[in-house]
């Protein structure tokens, strides 16, 4: 026997909660990404106030990321534009590109990025899911999370970058460093 929604909306949060679909899985990822990037915008440094003005505007991308499979397309192919171009542009400032992975390390908002970083790949993954049960994914929602993906990792060395931070390598004992063989 399932969950049933309450009849007393004080005691319903969602009211897909009790859906056993992916989808609604994927819906609660992007509220929680849309959060995380709430979190990073109130902990920037004064540093950083390109990336505060990018991050307001990306925010209602991803609650719109949200609601487009269930509702009404809202993403756009120029929002994808805009977003890559921000993405080359914090990747030109950096000093010394990554050669691999890096630990999940520096101060706020980081960890806060990092976790958003990790929540676009779940949001991703969500999305296989819900495909899987039968329901088309536009594709152009996989693509916004695999770029916003790549711009939170971007900006995290970014920030780090100009807070001074030095990234620490991580070196796989399982694979050993990107582009190693053997």
């Amino acid at each position: 026997m399932s969950i049933a929604n309450s009849r007393d909306l004080d005691e319903l949060c969602y009211p897909f909660i009790h859906e056993t679909s992916w989808l609604c899985d994927y819906e609660l990822l992007t509220d929680e990404l849309c959060a995380q990037i709430g979190a990073v915008l109130s902990a920037l440094p004064v540093t950083c106030e390109d990336i505060y003005t990018d991050l307001e505007r990306l925010q209602p991308l991803i609650f719109h990321a949200n609601g487009s499979i269930r509702g009404r397309m809202a993403l756009t192919e120029q929002d994808l534009v805009w977003l890559k171009s921000r993405l080359h542009h914090y990747r030109q400032q950096l000093r010394v590109p990554p050669r691999g992975f890096v630990l999940p390390r520096g101060t706020a908002p980081v960890p806060q990025l990092h976790a958003a970083r990790s929540n676009c790949k779940k949001a991703i993954r969500a999305l296989v899911r819900v495909s899987e049960e039968g329901r088309a994914v536009p594709d152009i929602l996989p693509r916004f999370l695999n770029l916003l993906c790549n711009v939170c990792f971007t900006l995290t060395l970014v920030i780090n970058q100009r807070e001074g931070v030095t990234e620490i390598e991580f070196v796989s004992s399982s694979y050993g460093r990107a582009g190693e063989t053997g």
